[in-house]
């Protein structure tokens, strides 16, 4: 049976009662858990909470900015052994996201795909992204995690609506309706307007 079928299958089984699953925390190996700390509040990332329970358990979770999901770290959180995990970060800006993260003093490389390592050598790809898959967004709860997010979405729907009026051979004076739904069709990765 090929890979599709058994998808098909599969889908068919669940059905209507599917639940939602949301990753929201990431676990994160690492040696040292004061100096893991100072490097991810000195990437700009959000404290979440520093808790000790007893003598074998301290959690840490850091949340990056715009992030559903956070990275826990700490005493007794995974057997797993530091620097063995590869994490990717998406952002709308590849260039502003590697500039900040230089200004910070992380040890960022070149753009393209931007990587750089904690301490611990876990290591995070940063990586830009526009255009979403279908089901990564709910059209109907658009939102954008910055001003910066906004502004480079609205520059798409500005060209491509700028080609919409050349198909058309007219001015689209529903220019703002037609910005809407490009901008939210795109942030959900369904099909775009033309």
């Amino acid at each position: 049976m090929s890979h599709t079928a058994i998808g098909i299958k599969q889908q068919k089984d669940v059905g209507a009662a599917r639940a939602d699953m949301k990753l929201e925390v990431a676990l994160l190996p690492v040696s040292d858990v004061e100096r893991a700390k100072e490097f991810y509040r000195r990437l700009g990332w959000r404290l979440d909470r520093d808790i000790v329970m007893g003598n074998d358990l301290r959690l840490v979770q850091f949340t990056p900015p715009g992030s559903g999901c956070s990275v826990t770290f700490g005493m007794g959180v995974t057997a797993a052994a530091p620097g063995g995990l590869r994490n990717t970060l998406i952002v709308s800006d590849i260039e502003a996201a590697h500039k900040e993260l230089v200004a910070r003093g992380i040890n960022a490389s070149e753009v393209f795909h931007v990587t750089f390592e904690d301490p611990d050598g876990n290591s995070w790809l940063v990586q830009e992204v526009t255009l979403r898959l279908p089901g990564r967004i709910d059209p109907a709860t658009t939102t954008f995690a910055s001003v910066n997010d906004l502004a480079s979405a609205m520059r798409r729907a500005a060209a491509a609506h700028g080609k919409h009026e050349e198909g058309n051979g007219q001015h689209d004076a529903n220019w703002p309706d037609w910005y809407a739904a490009y901008m939210a069709a795109e942030q959900a990765g369904t099909e775009l307007p033309w």
